[in-house]
């Protein structure tokens, strides 16, 4: 998950209200499994080239956003450097597709397949004879077996996190060579494929200690076309070379650097020629197009004329004029203060146009990650937790205007993400959104009223001034930090980084917002997460009413103190037992995050329209997750959810009932919404069970039908994916589902012209 951030294997848990099992059963049908499975929206965009083109050697740079704190991809604190190193320096036995289906990896791997299911399931894998580990070692049964023990669950003494398929195996044997590996299973298990990608080495599995601290920082041995050849935290740097006992087609680069640097400084970091490769947000991706529009056109400093964007764009007629006639005024001060003020302008426009210039070497690939945005439901308690709350939610938002108000604008197929489990072009994926149903005003407003919010209901003040008063007790010092960070924000004309509610008859408010959010919109910088970014988000997340009276505030529930509440809910707003409907909405405030503050301000937009006011509050990336999602302090949030090619496997615990923990409290894998059913729980189980691959899959796309039911989660959109490639790079970009392969990237040779961009590119 990312909030556009966490791998999708390390669990958690949660809680269900009101279950969608009294659904008829025709909606929860889904789709068929023989029907024709759906292309992706978007192709890949790697600039494909032939090896016959590629110049050997070469260093590609490529950017990341930290030096990993483990090489173990199996421990918690792995993320997306992680598997990025282990993609190109260890076994993977199965690759995904360009549509993210797994195919057997040849490197590795002959054939493998089930060669028994009764009285068990038995897999038998042949490898490749010639698959050799760095030290010279034949990869073989010894190390699936130690691989198995470390993870099966079964010794504490491994700090794993994650165990799923390895607790199903029952025993690991030699085959008839030590090119065969027999692996039995105690219980039948459909995603079988998923286990040993990647691969370790037994003398990293072999032992807890060699597990849990050894390969964190190196890697003694490794089995793919590059090795590792150094890590270094101080500076930020991870040098792969090529491996000399690779068998596998020879890799193309000589080395890989993967260098980190963060997402507001890429452009600067491309323009400087400090990387060829890095992923960017929506407002990089406009420079470089830009750039490559205007090659050879950039101002000059003193030329007259300003770039049209960014850091360097020219001063509007007023304010150049008050400019200067402040520099040239009688207040000697003042004039010296514009003097400078102009000089750093004049400084920051040669700047720019130095950093344009530079970024024309450069074309922006893009496609769809294989990751979507969801809108998240917390339903264990307040309004949420009655499923008519959720349902009606759902059916006020119109999520073809969200896709189109992110995707659109960058030229990506604006569609709606149609299933919770699957992505369009994956064999599991079906549209089932019509289980919940589509955009419906006069529906989301009867099942508010079938829960009793009812418009105009008297809403009582005593019992929201205690309210509040419990929030702003429960914070801590964390929440007074925030509330001091709000009244800086609030000085500074800058509401996005506090709270602000919508959904009340406040003109003056509503037009203050829309004056001050574009100042703020230049602080932040674009979406992204693998949520989600990738992930992958800080205030304590008790806290969610600033105590400073920020005017142009609305009274009401969550109100500043100090506003008078309302003898009565406000025209059009809805109230139950003396309480106004509003919802908490939670997003996070760091680079990266306007396109969830679009999202969010027009889903507040949308359920204003129902009656539903929304209190936003904007808190840091740092702790999004921890003191919020993960928490359960929120009502509404955006964060988004990698895609997989086992479904039944990953995304179980992401989406099963909660279970009361030995403490009394509930156990919340990773359902930050706590909305479950046993029927949900009932489907993946029969689904991971199902050795029949079609019949599996229908079962997780029934399984999909009853999570929209129940109305705990809403995705949006497939997130964009956006890569700022150097013009002589190739097979290297955007890869949408497929795996990379390190070894065909490369620069093309001089003269080639094929890999070079195209008007299309650009």
């Amino acid at each position: 998950m990312s909030h556009d951030g966490v791998g999708l294997r390390a669990v958690m848990r949660s809680v269900a209200f009101l279950t969608a099992g009294a659904l008829a059963v025709p909606a929860l049908a889904a789709c068929s499994a023989d029907e024709e499975v759906a292309k992706p929206l978007a192709a890949q965009d790697i600039a494909p080239a032939t090896r016959d083109r590629i110049a050997d050697g070469g260093t590609l740079r490529w950017a990341v956003d930290a030096v990993p704190q483990t090489l173990n991809t199996f421990q918690a604190d792995a993320d997306a450097g992680t598997s990025r190193i282990a993609g190109a320096v260890l076994p993977a036995l199965y690759r995904l597709d360009s549509n993210g289906t797994p195919q057997l990896n040849p490197a590795y791997l002959e054939s493998a397949k089930i060669v028994e299911t009764e009285p068990q399931q038995v897999v038998l894998y042949k490898l490749n004879q010639q698959a050799v580990w760095s030290d010279g070692r034949e990869i073989g049964a010894a190390d699936f077996a130690a691989q198995w023990r470390a993870l099966s669950g079964k010794d504490s003494a491994y700090w794993t996190a994650r165990n799923a398929g390895y607790d199903r195996i029952e025993k690991i044997e030699r085959g008839k060579s030590n090119l065969e590996v027999r692996v039995t299973f105690s219980r039948p298990y459909a995603d079988w494929k998923s286990l040993f990608s990647p691969l370790y080495p037994k003398d990293v599995m072999g032992t807890a200690d060699a597990f849990n601290d050894g390969a964190r920082t190196k890697l003694q041995a490794t089995a793919g076309p590059f090795t590792l050849q150094k890590i270094d935290h101080k500076s930020g740097e991870v040098l792969l070379t090529r491996n000399p006992r690779w068998w596998g087609r020879p890799a193309k680069l000589s080395e890989i650097a993967l260098i980190a640097v963060p997402r507001d400084k890429r452009a600067e970091a491309l323009a400087a020629d400090k990387v060829d490769l890095a992923e960017i947000d929506p407002e990089e991706a406009g420079r470089i197009t830009l750039a490559a529009r205007d090659t050879g056109t950039a101002p000059q400093q003193g030329s007259g004329t300003a770039p049209l964007q960014g850091a360097g764009s020219a001063l509007p007629p007023a304010k150049a004029l008050r400019s200067w006639a402040v520099a040239h005024g009688s207040d000697a001060r003042a004039a010296s203060d514009e003097i400078k003020a102009r000089k750093q302008q004049r400084t920051a426009i040669a700047t720019y146009a130095r950093q344009q210039t530079s970024l024309s070497d450069f074309v922006v690939r893009k496609s769809l990650e294989p990751a979507y945005t969801q809108l998240a439901l917390n339903g264990s308690e307040g309004p949420l937790a009655d499923e008519r709350v959720r349902r009606a939610v759902a059916r006020a938002i119109n999520r073809d205007e969200l896709a189109q108000a992110v995707l659109g604008p960058l030229g990506l197929p604006a569609v709606p993400v149609g299933s919770h489990l699957a992505l369009s072009g994956q064999p599991d994926y079906a549209d089932n959104s019509g289980a919940l149903g589509g955009q419906d005003t006069k529906e989301a407003q009867a099942l508010l009223a079938d829960a009793g919010w009812v418009p105009g209901g008297p809403v009582n003040e005593q019992q929201q001034q205690q309210q509040k008063k419990d929030k702003d007790k429960a914070a801590g010092p964390e929440g007074k930090k925030a509330d001091s960070d709000g009244k800086k924000a609030d000085s500074d004309a800058n509401p996005d980084d506090g709270t602000f509610i919508v959904g009340e008859d406040d003109k003056n408010g509503e037009a203050d917002r829309d004056k001050k959010e574009p100042k703020d919109e230049k602080h932040g910088n674009n979406e992204k997460q693998h949520a989600d970014g990738e992930a992958g988000k800080h205030l304590d997340g008790r806290q969610y009413a600033p105590k400073d009276n920020r005017q142009g505030g609305a009274p009401g529930a969550y109100a500043p103190k100090g506003t008078a509440a309302p003898a009565g809910a406000a025209a059009g707003a809805l109230a139950k037992d003396g309480k106004a409907l509003t919802l908490r909405f939670v997003l996070p405030s760091g680079p990266g995050s306007d396109s969830l503050r679009t999202v969010a301000d027009q889903i507040s937009r949308m359920l204003e329209r129902i009656g539903i006011r929304t209190e936003t509050s904007r808190v840091p990336d740092a702790s999004y997750f921890k003191d919020h999602i993960a928490s359960g302090q929120y009502d509404l949030a955006l964060y988004s959810w990698p895609a997989s090619a086992f479904p039944a496997t990953d995304a179980r615990p992401i989406y099963a009932k909660p279970v009361p923990a030995a403490d009394g409290s509930l156990a919340v894998e990773q359902n930050y919404t706590r909305v479950g059913t046993d029927q949900v729980d009932q489907l993946f189980d029969q689904a991971i069970a199902t050795l029949d691959e079609d019949e599996s899959r229908s079962l997780v796309r029934k399984a999909d039908a009853r999570i929209w039911a129940a109305a705990g989660s809403i995705p949006l959109y497939q997130r964009p994916q956006l890569m700022a490639t150097r013009l002589n790079l190739a097979n290297a970009g955007a890869f949408g589902f497929q795996t990379p392969l390190y070894e065909d990237m490369g620069f093309l040779k001089k003269g080639v012209q094929g890999g070079t961009a195209t008007e299309k590119d650009r």
